[in-house]
């Protein structure tokens, strides 16, 4: 299986999946269309899947347009998004599988940044590690804001990402590591992997390059929600309860 990211609005990543030239694709939370219409068309693929993690129009907003042109294409997304992402068919929950060119995804249920938030996770294959396609959960250096979620939720949302291997490519929906390593900085500036990320970030950034894919194992060393027992981020917070921890850093980006 392949991965494309293509770059869409202001900030947004679409990612197409596919197996060859000519054959069949999937888009993953279409921002737009033209931009995936484009690939498609370059590359000879029909669409025959859209993968989407939540409802927001920068997820979903290509979705009429796509299936106008791929009116046979199958749409996921979340059993609680019924009724809010366009053309909808396929209603998914927690531990439920996805195939696709010769992968399967597992559904993670991942609330917080939105109530019905699902993820799909490509399993790992004998010579590809897993593929995480989180949305607005988790970003590098960062998280989602609390649309409709708890501060428990997305812990609980959060803790399930840190279970998976240290190998998973992290495909987050939205180009905002840099601002979110300048806020890392803050709450952990004496952390040397994030000090050496941010210096990586920074010349990727200026060359006009891509941050994304993060690895989990990166995202652990670097990221101050994955990392809310770290004695210093608790120390920074005022607190060792791990909600409490969250929920403050939360509020503190949300400010930054």
């Amino acid at each position: 299986m392949h991965i494309t990211r293509l770059p869409a609005l202001r900030d947004n990543y679409i990612f197409v999946l596919w197996d060859e030239p000519g054959g069949q694709a999937a888009v993953v939370d279409p921002a737009e269309p033209a931009p995936v219409l484009d690939f498609l068309r370059a590359n000879r693929l029909e669409l025959t899947a859209i993968f989407n993690t939540h409802h927001h129009g920068d997820h979903v907003g290509g979705n009429p347009d796509l299936l106008a042109h791929f009116p046979k294409a199958v749409v996921y997304g979340g059993a609680n998004d019924r009724g809010r992402i366009p053309g909808q068919t396929v209603f998914l929950s927690a531990g439920d599988d996805v195939p696709f060119a010769g992968r399967r995804a597992e559904i993670l249920f991942v609330p917080g940044h939105t109530k019905a938030h699902i993820a799909y996770y490509f399993l790992p294959t004998a010579d590809q590690p897993g593929d995480l396609f989180i949305g607005d959960t988790l970003f590098s250096g960062g998280c989602g804001r609390l649309f409709e979620g708890t501060p428990a939720q997305m812990l609980h949302s959060l803790q399930q990402l840190r279970q998976l291997p240290n190998d998973t490519r992290v495909w987050c929906a939205h180009e905002y590591t840099q601002n979110n390593v300048r806020f890392a900085l803050t709450v952990e500036p004496d952390n040397a992997a994030l000090q050496h990320y941010a210096q990586q970030v920074q010349a990727l950034r200026q060359q006009g390059e891509a941050t994304i894919p993060s690895t989990l194992g990166l995202e652990k060393q670097i990221n101050p929600f994955l990392r809310w027992d770290e004695p210093a981020i608790q120390r920074a917070m005022g607190s060792n309860d791990p909600v409490t921890v969250f929920a403050r850093l939360r509020a503190r980006k949300d400010h930054f």
